[in-house]
């Protein structure tokens, strides 16, 4: 992490009324990988550009949990970072629990989305009970299925990621898939062509890339919900300076969309 990516981390900065929006980073030392740090940084950036002032909690294990939340990233991780964090995890199973319910916008990715289900079964026969926000079981299997990945999602378009897993997830009861993939071997489970998992504002995925820079929508509609839970509206008050940026931003995600969708697994 860069000295300015750090001074986001917990920052108690005066802001300006009605424009802060406190972002959680949950478990960042064991479950950050494929460069899924890359979701907080455009969230960040993001809420900046709207005009708004966001606060980054960064939480480990062990850490004093923030006062007010808004939107919680979760990262994935290898088989060792889940089991070191699920103690911790179960601790604050309960709050997790109470935000979903009131409806905070969440994004779990690969590890923690297999967590955020019912139980994770390790491809050794090792079984990692989840704390049950999403209705998902996953099974680890030996075969990998990996590389460039296009789902079809109609809240937020096509959405561009690179998956990597060999746990294969199930949905149950009334969690919806995030989206639809089109070939078999791909997705939650390589079979019945779902991706990812969506129970309220809840969002599980298996998108590395990391997904949030390549997907402006996906960012936004997490930001959206945040805005609006929290003052009633998203309002972005934006300067030309700040207006532009984002369109170079979103041109420079545009080019990568592209350049993903077109290469082969």
């Amino acid at each position: 992490m860069n000295e300015a990516t750090r001074n986001l981390a917990d920052t108690e900065a005066d802001t300006r009324p009605g424009r802060r929006i406190d972002v959680v980073s949950l478990y960042p030392k064991d479950m950050n990988i494929y460069g899924d740090w890359g979701n907080v940084l455009t969230v960040m950036r993001r809420l900046s550009l709207y005009g708004y002032d966001p606060v980054l909690h960064e939480y480990n294990q062990g850490d004093p949990w923030p006062e007010h939340v808004d939107l919680i990233l979760g990262g994935g991780g290898q088989d060792n970072g889940q089991k070191k964090i699920t103690d911790d995890l179960f601790a604050r199973a309960d709050t997790l629990r109470a935000l979903a319910a009131d409806g905070v916008p969440m994004l779990m990715i690969c590890g923690l989305y297999q967590l955020f289900g019912e139980y994770f079964e390790t491809v050794d026969g090792t079984r990692l009970d989840g704390i049950g926000i999403l209705g998902a079981y996953t099974v680890g299997r030996e075969h990998r299925m990996i590389g460039n990945l296009v789902e079809h999602s109609e809240e937020f378009g096509d959405i561009i990621g690179y998956e990597n897993h060999s746990g294969q997830t199930f949905l149950t009861g009334d969690t919806k898939p995030l989206g639809r993939v089109d070939a078999d071997g791909t997705g939650n489970n390589g079979t019945d062509h779902t991706e990812g998992a969506r129970f309220g504002n809840v969002i599980g995925t298996y998108m590395h890339g990391s997904v949030l820079p390549k997907n402006p929508r996906l960012a936004d509609g997490l930001i959206r919900i945040a805005a609006e839970r929290r003052y009633g509206a998203f309002s972005p008050q934006q300067d030309e300076q700040q207006s532009t940026e984002l369109r170079r931003i979103d041109d420079f995600a545009q080019h990568a969309r592209v350049v993903a969708a077109s290469r082969p697994r």
